[in-house]
């Protein structure tokens, strides 16, 4: 089956970044020129995506406003003659289209798995493509892609994976794994967060996956926590545990994070010392601090 739809869950509160979440959702925070979402939704149309359901937050506008052309802002540019800044606007409105946009409600944060799950009437019985907005990969090929052409062959949900350092792998869900073919595995556990000792490879889990119809059933019937959360990778050790199949590949490309201050402030910096408007500026003016 094709993937032609895409979850994208922006419904958190990016607690990570207060107190600048106060006033802008995480997902607009710039990385270089652009916000953190156009990048992922510059990924998944590049990858054949056609449809994208936001699950959004109750009070979460800024996405609709972004979405929407802005005609007047368009006629002030053109009437004050600001070709470039004209450009920059077409642009971004033009990621969005010939892609249909839907959105549901996750009425209070319960975890990734729940937001997911909201998505599921809209879904129907297909294989879905799901992409966080804090985690961005510089790529020749999508990450997104290189995941569905994995699924193409195995018909089973696939995660995208990174190598880190042995001493990162505490911050991360790390897998146990069984290497099939080059960038490929099989997803045997996944541990959140374990200790140096307990961690059973160095391979962590990124934030894009294929999800099966099968996911969405393990997620209606999960077990919340007992602050009534449900998170996506319980549910994949529960198939795990039942047997079911789940791959893994290493996706290709720079792996941005930016799920916190310091990894955002990083990814930030590795976009504008690649970019040849600000690299040799930005050098030069790095050599003048102490």
């Amino acid at each position: 089956m094709e993937i032609k739809k895409a979850i994208m869950a922006i419904a958190g509160a990016g607690t990570r970044f207060l107190p600048l979440s106060k006033v802008i959702s995480k997902e607009f925070f710039p990385l270089l020129d652009k916000p953190l979402i156009q990048y992922v939704v510059e990924e998944a149309k590049k990858a054949g995506i056609e449809e994208i359901i936001f699950v959004i937050n109750p009070g979460q506008k800024m996405i609709v406003d972004y979405i929407k052309p802005d005609k007047a802002l368009e006629k002030l540019l053109i009437k004050r003659k600001k070709e470039s800044a004209l450009k920059d606007l077409k642009d971004s409105e033009a990621v969005f289209e010939g892609i249909k946009i839907s959105f549901v409600v996750q009425k209070e944060p319960k975890g990734d798995g729940h937001a997911i799950l909201q998505a599921r009437k809209l879904i129907g019985n297909e294989p879905v493509a799901v992409l966080h907005c804090d985690d961005v990969i510089d790529s020749d090929v999508p990450a997104i892609s290189q995941l569905i052409e994995v699924f193409k062959t195995c018909n089973a949900p696939v995660l995208a994976l990174k190598q880190l350092p042995k001493e990162n792998l505490p911050a991360y869900g790390v897998v146990a794994n069984e290497k099939i073919a080059n960038r490929l595995h099989k997803i045997k556990k996944i541990i959140e967060k374990p200790t140096l000792e307990e961690a059973p490879s160095d391979l962590v889990v990124v934030g894009k996956y294929i999800l099966t119809p099968e996911v969405f059933d393990y997620l209606k019937t999960a077990k919340p926590t007992k602050k009534g959360e449900i998170f996506l990778a319980e549910v994949f050790d529960k198939m795990l545990s039942d047997g079911k199949m789940i791959y893994g590949c290493e996706v290709k490309g720079e792996w941005l994070e930016c799920g916190d201050k310091l990894k955002w402030i990083k990814s930030f910096f590795y976009l504008a010392m690649k970019d040849p408007r600000y690299r040799e500026e930005l050098k030069q003016y790095l050599k003048t601090l102490k």
